[in-house]
């Protein structure tokens, strides 16, 4: 951790406090976490009194959340930011600028009404921000900014911040890069590709299921019955019925990309990377105006996307790994550098940012030859199991789901057959996958540990992996990881990489 906590007396530094409504905002963040459910339960409910105790704990969080406000004062030193909070419990945190990686700037709707931002401070290591100011004057929040992006550009410089802040932060604007600009039409082929709608419909289904299952179970028995009653009428042929199956999922499909496409424009509207000088800044929203920033020497690892629907498009997605907290939510993360762009400029973004290290890179590797059976054991397995069920509750019939096998076979080899390892220069390489594929790579400097690992089926043919750790590594992030080489190979590699990097410093 980069700050300090002590119980100390109240500082005789001025110090300054949140916007005036900053306690309004406070307490619009914490009923958003319950309105919903609440409105919900007390529309759908099944009329318990006791549902109203679920208000009680609301207006509790909503006091608690004020009183936080009218105890949270922070003062600008002149290479730190010092953080004073609590009434009962005092805590004094002091965070050097220096060691802040990720500056995150956050404005709803009623945050642009109010001309206020929420600022969030981020480091490497952490599990969640050094300093979340909620909310500050959108004035005093660019001139943190501003600070911020100054000593990040010398680390030996000193000062508080000036009463000139934004105008230095607008001149750093225009003395910015633009390296990527997303127009709508991108944003929409983001749309159709990402299909998120999928996900928003599924996430409102479990929530619906589990307050209610009344409320989604009637509506489905009615659209059923309905249905039935329909088809009974009419008595369709069976072209009529393969029409009107494909027509209905069609719509369904339609409904869903347009969903998606509508998600798209209101995150990723306006999306800009932009550098100055060393750091990194992404702003993106059309209601919600989110702009973070960090040190391009902070990335830790990257992973280039490319599904099915990226290659119809011929786009993919660039996303990064940084030293940074990423607790909260994904929307703020400095994570996503391209959600959606051509083969082409990826491969030249990457070269841009990647000073010493060239890209893409040559002589790809190939797995252990037999790695393709390695990679088809899990499939075969579920294959064999799937067809016992079925075949225990079927009989004859449940014998199609051997029907699987053959795919599992084609996808485990056509896999083993597009992976591999690069190692050239400064960067380790790794490529995966056949139906979805990404490439994942990193820095020598960057690496943390070496692991050398056989499972009993690896040791029963001869092969060995080998994973290599670096910070920041997100939850949904593919593993760096060189999968099913021969056990020579594999101890070859890790006794090369062990030596490159025992003698380098790792950079964060």
């Amino acid at each position: 951790m980069t700050g300090v906590e002590a119980d100390v007396p109240q500082p005789a530094l001025p110090e300054r406090r949140l916007h005036p409504w900053s306690w309004l905002f406070v307490l619009v963040q914490q009923l958003k976490q319950f309105l919903l459910p609440l409105i919900v339960l007390l529309v759908f409910g099944r009329g318990d009194r006791n549902e109203l105790w679920g208000l009680i704990a609301v207006g509790v969080l909503a006091l608690i959340s004020v009183w936080q406000y009218f105890t949270y004062r922070y003062r600008i030193e002149a290479d730190s930011l010092v953080v004073r909070s609590g009434l009962f419990e005092r805590s004094l945190r002091q965070i050097p600028f220096a060691r802040i990686h990720n500056v995150a700037l956050h404005q709803t709707l009623l945050h642009r009404l109010f001309d206020v931002a929420e600022v969030r401070l981020e480091s490497a290591g952490g599990r969640k921000p050094e300093a979340e100011m909620r909310v500050l004057r959108l004035s005093e929040a660019t001139a943190l900014e501003a600070l911020v992006r100054r000593h990040a550009r010398a680390a030996s410089a000193a000062g508080a911040a000036t009463p000139d802040a934004d105008a230095e932060l607008a001149h750093e604007v225009e003395q910015a890069h633009e390296l990527l600009h997303l127009p709508v039409a991108e944003v929409i082929r983001l749309g159709m590709i990402s299909n998120r709608g999928m996900l928003v419909v599924g996430a409102a289904f479990a929530t619906i299921s589990q307050l209610n299952p009344d409320l989604l179970g009637e509506p489905v028995e009615a659209f059923a019955r309905a249905l039935v009653r329909w088809l009974d009428l009419h008595q369709l042929g069976l072209i009529q019925y393969v029409l009107a199956t494909a027509g209905f999922v069609l719509a369904a499909v339609l409904l869903l990309q347009l969903l998606s496409v509508a998600l798209a424009l209101l995150q990723y509207s306006g999306f800009r990377l932009t550098e100055t000088g060393p750091r990194l800044t992404i702003a993106r929203g059309l209601l919600t105006r989110v702009r973070t920033s960090a040190s391009r020497r902070r990335i830790q690892a990257w992973t280039l996307r490319e599904g099915l629907l990226h290659r119809l498009f011929r786009r993919r997605a660039l996303l990064v790994d940084t030293a940074a907290a990423q607790a909260q939510s994904e929307q703020r993360a400095f994570r996503e550098l391209a959600p959606v762009i051509t083969p082409d400029r990826a491969d030249a973004l990457v070269r841009h940012l990647l000073e010493h290290a060239h890209w893409p890179l040559q002589g790809w590797q190939p797995l252990h030859p037999r790695a393709w059976w390695r990679l088809a054991i899990p499939g075969v397995a579920v294959g064999l199991a799937a067809t016992a069920v079925l075949g225990f509750h079927f009989g004859t019939w449940g014998l199609l789901g051997l029907l699987w096998l053959p795919w599992s076979l084609l996808a485990a080899h056509r896999h083993a057959q597009r992976a591999g390892f690069a190692f050239e220069g400064e960067l380790i390489a790794v490529r995966e996958g056949w139906w979805s594929r990404h490439w994942r790579f990193a820095e020598l400097d960057k690496l943390q540990t070496l692991r050398l690992r056989r499972g009993p089926l690896d040791r029963r043919l001869g092969m060995a992996s080998l994973w290599l750790d670096t910070a920041g590594a997100g939850a949904f992030a593919p593993p760096l990881r060189i999968r099913f080489l021969s056990v020579a190979q594999a101890e070859a590699l890790h006794a090369r990489l062990a030596a490159e990097i025992a003698h380098r410093p790792l950079r964060w």
